[in-house]
């Protein structure tokens, strides 16, 4: 299930983005000769208005083909002296920038878009628990390690949904809980717990000695919370969604500048980065929580995408965008040939990327 729901989600933001490529291409004039989700072998396709749809066996990215945009199309109208009227390199650089920008951005409108669905729905917050409604949760914030809780596997972020003897305490909030386990060392307690659709019961015995500010207190090592649904009107909560998009882009970037900066002094730490492998069990993570966390996590992938995409390197849209600029400024077109060599150097680099990082994921697993 959690493989599907990471397609769904792949899906979802590969169709966007390359929806934005295609859409600005055609309204530019530009002849697109295909547009297709996934990579070969072809699926099914069909052909309208000039342009093949396909879809693709393997569903790990998509990709536009407008003529003229690859170094093989300009190579070949260059040694033949054609300048085709529809072409990627026909067009005003201007036009060639807004088609390249245009899958980032559409990235970006997406998580922007999904960031006011959840507002306006609904986030899991974490509240005063003199203010629960009867809608109101507990759950784990936190677990301790090396603490009973945490000896009894009991994960961050399960909802607490009975404890005591056989689960028969009532009150479900984190000053009920504290009381009653402060009074019971040396005890087993009953805690039942949910996460996504399982259901669990473990016992755990309150321990002295855990906190540093009572070490006297029995306690089992979790911090606790109350959390509700909290709506926002739409208003607020378009302009909280901007917030959030425009604070999380520029944590992104830093971030990645960060990494860049690790890898060029050899120093980078890779796991803290996640390729296919890693990002499959977060989705899956996510969707444990619950729709709204599975929609705030995907439009993070939207913009991590957005990010990557806008480097200034071969094969990805920023280092073409960087070509385009190169154009620009010295008003000559690049070798096609040397464009072509580039794209595939950097694409065999980013496969390679992809493979370790790939090969890190897997290394956490075991």
């Amino acid at each position: 299930m959690t493989i599907l729901i990471f397609l769904a989600v792949l899906f979802v933001l590969v169709l966007v983005h390359e929806w934005g490529h295609f859409i600005v291409a055609k309204k530019s004039g530009m002849r697109v000769d295909e547009f297709a989700i996934g990579f070969p072998p072809k699926l099914f396709s069909f052909t309208w208005h000039g342009t093949l749809y396909s879809l693709n066996l393997f569903p790990i990215g998509g990709f536009v083909k407008i003529y003229g945009e690859n170094a093989e199309d300009a190579a070949s109208d260059s040694a033949a002296g054609k300048i085709v009227k529809d072409s990627f390199t026909s067009k005003s650089k201007w036009a060639q920038s807004a088609v390249l920008v245009a899958g980032v951005t559409m990235n970006i409108i997406l998580a922007w878009f999904l960031f006011a669905f959840v507002f306006i729905a609904g986030v899991p917050t974490i509240i005063d628990e003199t203010q629960a409604t009867p809608s109101a949760y507990l759950v784990v914030q936190s677990v301790l390690p090396g603490s009973p809780a945490d000896l009894a596997h009991i994960p961050q972020g399960a909802k607490i949904i009975g404890y005591g003897e056989e689960g028969a305490e009532s009150i479900l909030t984190p000053s009920a809980f504290k009381a009653y386990t402060s009074t019971h060392e040396g005890a087993p307690v009953s805690i039942i717990y949910t996460q996504g659709k399982s259901e669990t019961t473990v016992e755990v015995t309150p321990i002295e000695g855990l906190v540093a500010d009572a070490k006297t207190q029995p306690v089992i090592g979790v911090a606790l919370a109350m959390v509700d649904t909290v709506k926002q009107p739409v208003g607020r909560a378009l302009v909280e969604a901007t917030k959030t998009t425009y604070n999380s882009l520029i944590a992104i970037t830093i971030g990645m500048g960060s990494l860049f900066r690790d890898m060029a002094q050899m120093d980078a730490d890779l796991s803290q980065v996640a390729g296919p492998v890693g990002i499959v069990g977060m989705v899956g993570q996510a969707a444990d929580f619950g729709l709204a966390s599975l929609l705030m996590f995907t439009a993070m992938i939207s913009l991590n995408l957005a990010v990557v995409n806008m480097l200034p390197f071969p094969a990805l849209d920023g280092g073409r965008l960087l070509f385009v600029g190169i154009e620009a400024v010295t008003r000559k077109p690049i070798n096609p040939v040397w464009v072509g060599r580039l794209n595939a150097f950097g694409f065999i680099l980013l496969i390679t990327l992809m493979v370790v990082v790939t090969y890190s994921d897997i290394g956490k697993l075991f």
